[in-house]
């Protein structure tokens, strides 16, 4: 087959979405040959269906220098009501971003991507995958460029970022067990003549539900259902449908008008069953799709890439003592989360749902006990949030080990400012450099090193790239 060129990278990344930018932008960024390769043109942006930017995906931000950028173009919301009872206060979640920040998806994807080039990657636009293989050292993966002209590339690995339709996953042979949750969701960014009562709510009346969250410069994002309008996702969809479903929801429509973008879409629950298969994985919608009650779909596929990227690096430059178990952690830390990512948001679309008597009732038992009982309101926060999401600790190591490192304030700043460089993080006490345990995947000369502000602190913490403690020492 003739080709118009064969290219040999490192890692290559299909699919220029969320996490396809950020996971190739950090192996850029720590000195990775990267391509990355998109099937639409340069400028052809995806449906922004996702809006929310949860406390855990915006401290990984933060270890990119990219929070605060995204924070200012957006709105930040400090509580959220659902069902009309259940009031959940953010502002108790313990992170610098207690809150829940409200800006289109295109945003996010506009500072990855400007990071991305300025990392180096190297981008392929209008290239479609067609095949790939892979043996014991490369992947090579077959391509038709957007002239049609067939293309070659290999890699010593590759990510398929490339979405619910992935091309990756079906080439692997993967299944994507699953199926619809529900149909007919219909989305808008709308005007309103009134305020919402509450600046983020969910609410329904069994038939129908609706939420509204504010964008910050006028616009407000309205989501809604009705049971008795279930149409295919071609079905045309008008400002008076969203109207009409969000007074039967919520009781008014607040006056909303002058809609700028309107769609219709389905949502499944689905998930591979593997994220590795040899040199090849799966990262975000590719390897896992849900319902987008909770609003965790990008931020879930964001720290995939953020958990895989630091690996994929240790691997590459050698600093793995063992390759295939640290590769192997990507499914064992990941999967997990994914299960629970649905679990959590197929339970809130079904409470949203409830019609019958029963369900009803137990939704408002949901809601009172959320709001009565704080513990429990505040481990909902943290899982929703990403904020409480942990890892199994590797074998042998103390029980903090596999825990988000909060952002603590070191002699030498902020963690997250530290974690900016890409690399590990040691935190020792003044004089006290501990030796490292042979298992960690990173080489001493390139470990930042840090001192607790408190003299009076003894322990040394090795925090990971993505932020999690990966070894603690008395």
């Amino acid at each position: 087959m003739s080709t118009k060129g064969t290219t040999d990278t490192q890692v290559l990344v299909i699919g220029s979405g969320p996490t396809g930018l950020l996971l190739a932008g950090d192996l850029a960024a720590a000195g990775i040959d990267v391509t990355l390769v998109e099937r639409r043109p340069h400028g052809l942006a995806n449906m922004t269906r996702a809006f929310g930017v949860h406390a855990r995906t915006l401290e990984q931000l933060d270890a990119r220098d990219l929070a605060d950028e995204l924070v200012a173009t957006g709105t930040p919301l400090g509580s959220a009501r659902l069902f009309g009872r259940a009031d959940l206060d953010l502002t108790r979640l313990p992170s610098r971003f207690n809150h829940l920040l409200v800006t289109p998806q295109y945003e996010v994807e506009r500072l990855l991507e400007r990071r991305a080039v300025t990392a180096g990657v190297t981008f392929r636009y209008g290239t479609e995958l067609r095949t790939l293989s892979q043996d014991a050292d490369t992947v090579t993966a077959e391509f038709t460029d957007a002239d049609g002209t067939p293309l070659t590339l290999t890699a010593r690995h590759l990510v398929g970022a490339d979405g619910v339709r992935s091309t990756v996953r079906s080439a692997l042979g993967l299944p994507f067990p699953g199926g619809s949750v529900i149909r007919s969701i219909v989305l808008a960014d709308v005007r309103l003549a009134e305020e919402p009562a509450d600046s983020f709510s969910v609410n329904g009346s069994g038939d129908a539900f609706a939420f509204i969250a504010p964008f910050g410069d006028g616009w407000f994002r309205v989501m809604g259902w009705s049971r008795t309008r279930q149409v295919p996702d071609t079905e045309p969809v008008d400002l008076e449908e969203i109207r009409e479903l969000t007074r039967r929801a919520l009781g008014t429509d607040l006056g909303m008008h002058d809609a700028r973008w309107i769609s219709r879409f389905h949502s499944d629950e689905r998930q591979a069953p593997s994220y590795r298969v040899g040199r090849v994985f799966l990262a975000g919608d590719a390897a896992h799709v849900h319902s987008p009650a909770g609003g965790q779909g990008m931020n879930t596929g964001l720290q995939d890439a953020a958990n895989l990227s630091w690996k994929l690096t240790a691997v590459l430059r050698g600093d793995a003592p063992d390759p295939e178990a640290l590769l192997d952690s990507y499914q064992s830390e990941r999967h997990p989360v994914g299960a629970m990512v649905l679990r959590t948001s197929g339970a809130l679309v079904r409470l949203a749902m409830a019609h019958t008597p029963l369900t009803r009732t137990l939704r408002s038992l949901a809601a009172r006990f959320l709001s009565a009982a704080r513990p429990a309101a505040t481990r909902a926060m943290g899982m929703i949030s990403g904020i409480g999401i942990a890892y199994a600790p590797p074998a042998g190591s103390a029980r903090p080990a596999g825990r988000r490192a909060p952002d603590a304030r070191l002699r030498e700043g902020r963690l997250y400012e530290l974690l900016r460089a890409g690399e590990f993080v040691l935190i020792a006490p003044e004089g006290r450099p501990p030796a490292l345990p042979g298992s960690a995947p990173v080489s001493p000369d390139r470990l930042v090193r840090a001192t607790w502000r408190d003299p009076a602190r003894r322990t040394s913490v090795l925090v990971r790239p993505d932020g999690y403690v990966h070894w603690t020492s008395n």
